[in-house]
């Protein structure tokens, strides 16, 4: 395999920012601040907005939207719009 062309992989921390859920992974990112692991090793420490941990689809607190009033405002808003009239296609013989 040749030398320097895949970037350095190693243990990284990734932190929530929202709950302060940390887990050790592997990975390219790379980071000034550090974090003393569990294991009694210094790890670089990534923070990140959201993981499984905060994120509203993994923790069951997903919002729910309203279909009924978007689709009502469709309609108020494109009632007066009427679809354009469909004559014959030309070419076309009758059926019967």
């Amino acid at each position: 395999m040749k030398a320097n062309t895949h970037p350095d992989y190693h243990p990284v921390v990734f932190q929530d920012a929202t709950t302060g859920t940390s887990f050790l992974t592997r990975s390219t990112s790379t980071s000034e601040a550090t974090i003393e692991w569990t294991d009694g090793n210094i790890y670089p420490l990534i923070t990140v907005e959201v993981t499984s941990d905060s994120h509203p689809f993994w923790t069951g607190n997903q919002r729910l939207m309203d279909t009924a009033g978007r689709v009502e405002k469709f309609h108020r808003k494109y009632a007066s719009a009427r679809p354009p009239s469909r004559g014959p296609v030309s070419g076309s013989r009758p059926v019967g």
